[in-house]
C-alpha cells in the first residue's frame, strides 16, 4: 500500500479548486432548465458521480437502474433513440470496462446522442484501490467511432465541458475525478471542444497535459524556468478530436514534447499525440503516465507520488526532452 501524507489540491503550488466531478454536478443541475428533453441515468452510485443533485431538483427525469452498468447504457440508448438527449453516469472503470460492448453497439454504432461521464477516473480515487481506477478509460473511448473525449484539468474547465457537451449532438466521454484538484482556470472562461489552451507560454519544450496532470505541468514550468528551461504547457482537455494546429505549432516552435496523463501508457493522450507528431512534424518525445501495470491502494497523494505523477517527475521529463532536442 502506497503511503503519503497529504495536502490541499494534491500538494500543487496553485490554488485549490474543487473535485471536477462536484463541477459537473453542479453543472449538470443547472443545464436541467436549459435541457427539458434532458434525462440523466444512473448505476447505483449518484451520491459519487453527483448527478444525484440533478435527480433531486429534476426526479421524473432522473432515473436509477441499479448496479448493472450493461444496462444501464441499454437504457440510455433507448431514451436516445426516442428523441431525449441521455447522460448516463459511473465510475469510470464501471461504465467504460463493463458495458463497453453495450456503449460500443447500442450508442456508438447508431450514433446516439448520449453523453457518458466516468467519475472517479485515475488512481488518484486513492483507498478503492485497482479495481475502480479507470486507468484505461480514455484507450477504450478513443477507439469508439465518433466519440469525443473530454478531460477537464479543473472545476472551472468541467463547467465549460460540460455545458459544451451538450452543445455537440453526439456521443461524448466526458471524464472526472474524484479529489479537489488545482486551479487551472478563472471562474466563467470557456473552453471550445477540439480547442487546446495554451496555459503557459514557452519557446524551449512544450509539456502537453489534460485532467489534473495539467496543474503538475504548470508547476514542473516554474521550477525549469529558474533553470533557464523556457516551457510551454498546453491543456490537451480534449483527447478526441485532437487539436492537431496547436500541436503542430508547439512542435514546430518548441522542437520537443512531454506527454502527461493520469492514464495507462498505452492508447491514451500519449499515444494519441505520438501518432499525430509522427505524421505533422517529428520531434523528441518524453513521457509522464501510470505506465503498464495496475494501480493500488493507498492515499491518492501518495499514489501519485509512487507512480510517478508529479511535477518533479514532469520536470524531469522536460530536462530530458530539451537535451534530446539539443543533441
Amino acid at each position: 500500500m502506497a503511503m503519503a501524507g497529504g495536502s490541499s489540491a494534491l500538494q500543487s503550488k496553485r490554488p485549490a479548486g474543487k473535485a471536477t466531478r462536484d463541477a459537473f454536478g453542479r453543472a449538470l443541475e443547472a443545464l436541467g432548465a436549459d435541457y427539458p428533453n434532458l434525462v440523466v441515468v444512473d448505476a447505483d452510485v449518484s451520491n459519487s458521480t453527483r448527478t444525484e443533485w440533478f435527480g433531486k431538483k429534476y426526479p421524473d427525469r432522473f432515473f436509477n437502474v441499479g448496479i448493472a452498468e450493461s444496462n444501464l447504457v441499454g437504457v440510455a440508448a433507448g431514451l436516445a433513440s426516442s428523441g431525449k438527449t441521455a447522460l448516463v453516469s459511473s465510475f469510470a472503470a464501471f461504465i467504460i470496462c463493463n458495458a463497453y460492448d453495450q456503449l460500443r453497439m447500442s450508442v456508438a454504432y447508431p450514433g446516439l446522442d448520449v453523453k457518458v461521464v466516468g467519475s472517479h477516473a485515475g488512481i488518484s480515487i486513492g483507498e478503492d484501490g485497482a479495481s475502480q481506477m479507470g486507468i484505461e478509460d480514455v484507450a477504450l473511448a478513443c477507439a469508439l467511432p465518433d466519440f469525443v473525449v473530454l478531460v477537464p484539468a479543473d472545476d472551472t474547465s468541467a463547467i465549460s465541458l460540460t455545458q459544451g457537451m451538450f452543445k455537440h449532438i453526439g456521443p461524448v466521454y466526458l471524464r472526472v475525478g474524484r479529489p479537489d484538484v488545482p486551479r487551472i482556470y478563472p471562474e466563467g472562461t470557456q473552453l471550445t471542444i477540439g480547442k487546446a489552451n495554451v496555459v503557459r507560454p514557452g519557446k524551449d519544450v512544450t509539456i502537453i497535459a489534460n485532467g489534473l496532470m495539467v496543474g503538475s505541468a504548470l508547476d514542473a514550468a516554474d521550477t525549469l524556468a529558474a533553470e533557464g528551461i523556457d516551457a510551454r504547457v498546453v491543456d490537451m482537455h480534449t483527447v478526441k478530436p485532437l487539436d492537431r494546429a496547436t500541436l503542430e505549432a508547439a512542435a514546430r516552435e518548441t522542437g520537443a514534447l512531454v506527454i502527461a496523463e493520469e492514464h495507462l501508457a498505452h492508447g491514451g493522450l500519449g499515444s494519441v499525440v505520438a501518432m499525430a507528431v509522427a505524421e505533422i512534424h517529428p520531434v523528441p518525445i518524453r513521457y509522464v503516465n501510470v505506465g503498464d501495470q495496475f494501480g493500488e491502494s493507498g492515499t491518492p497523494e501518495g499514489l501519485l507520488e509512487k507512480y510517478g505523477l508529479t511535477a518533479d517527475r514532469v520536470a524531469q521529463a522536460t530536462r530530458a526532452a530539451f537535451r534530446a532536442k539539443k543533441a
